[in-house]
């Protein structure tokens, strides 16, 4: 059960986005394209491909975040968390899955990599939430599919340990700190931003706010193998709406097609599977002391993350700061 939970931040400026992930998939719509270099010694190039979609409008806030957790959660969106006052993230229940929506003129997304997936240093965003962002971190959930897994790719700070494949769903976090979601070369990403971060994971759960007709007829050859011997576990997803609002929902207990209608009744447009399973899927939200942040579980019955994303983690993951 979720208790009433006040958080003071402190204030810091706003961050650069980068990061690592898990399993994986993508979406968009073709456009003019331009190559750019990464500062890097791989020398990776990035094409551009220009997005249909329109620009999330940004407001200029610093501050961190205020994060109040209602005492009940029900279907209704509550407000949980404030940026200078403004609101900046929502939660709900309904049938067996959490969401959380963000405001992204509020806060942007970081891509965390994991200690091992993919490993090593030098990460502008490493293995757990650091000293630059521990006062503006509003959320923290999981990222994709193991990078082993085949229809995954990631890329940040210039490295791309994981090719990025045409086709997969992929999280593109652009420099300026706003996020969009589609279909890599097929929507995403747009022509001439610079990028922070991708992750990609499978192909669009979501796409033009439907469900991919899959969700009802595939199972673990489309969406990922189960720890047991039914399609029901814990799963969970990223998504857009069609105010640039990015909506994160989970549950321990869901199939594909459950997970995807929860998100299209949300009003999301385009998402991305993310990690599935029960020791792979948590979410957080974080509580700010004089001593530092406490991260609060907002999935009911979730395993967890051992850390819960303040201590060093194998897998990658995403956070959400506050601008």
């Amino acid at each position: 059960m979720l208790g009433l939970l006040v958080a003071a931040g402190v204030a810091a400026p706003s961050l650069v986005a980068v990061g690592c992930g898990g399993q994986s998939s993508a979406a968009g719509a073709p456009g003019a394209t331009a190559t750019v270099r990464p500062a890097s010694s791989s020398g990776v190039a990035v094409t551009h491909t220009a997005s249909a979609a329109a620009a999330v409008p940004v407001k200029p806030v610093s501050s961190a975040p205020v994060v109040t957790v209602p005492a009940g959660v029900g279907r209704a969106w509550k407000l949980v968390a404030t940026v200078r006052g403004e609101p900046a993230a929502w939660i709900a229940q309904r049938s067996g899955v959490t969401l959380l929506r963000f405001d992204q003129g509020l806060v942007r997304l970081a891509l965390h990599a994991g200690s091992a997936e993919p490993g090593g240093g030098g990460w502008r965003y490493g293995a757990s939430i650091g000293p630059h962002e521990v006062h503006k971190v509003l959320a923290g959930f999981n990222g994709g599919f193991k990078l082993s897994y085949g229809s995954v790719g990631f890329y940040a700070d210039g490295r791309t340990p994981v090719p990025l494949s045409s086709g997969l769903g992929s999280i593109v976090t652009y420099q300026d700190g706003t996020t969009q979601i589609g279909a890599w070369h097929e929507g995403v990403p747009a022509s001439g931003k610079p990028i922070a971060s991708v992750r990609q994971n499978l192909r669009l759960m979501i796409d033009h706010g439907a469900a991919a007709a899959s969700v009802e007829t595939c199972g673990s050859a489309c969406w990922g193998s189960t720890l047991g011997p039914g399609p029901a576990v814990a799963r969970s997803a990223l998504g857009i709406d069609a105010e640039g609002r990015l909506v994160w929902a989970a549950g321990e207990s869901l199939t594909p097609a459950e997970l995807a209608h929860a998100m299209t009744a949300a009003g999301v447009q385009r998402a991305v599977e993310l990690d599935i399973n029960p020791f792979w899927v948590a979410g957080y939200l974080y509580q700010h002391h004089s001593s530092g942040p406490k991260a609060i579980p907002v999935v009911p019955g979730q395993h967890g993350i051992a850390g819960m994303l303040l201590e060093p983690d194998g897998r990658d993951f995403f956070t959400v700061l506050a601008r």
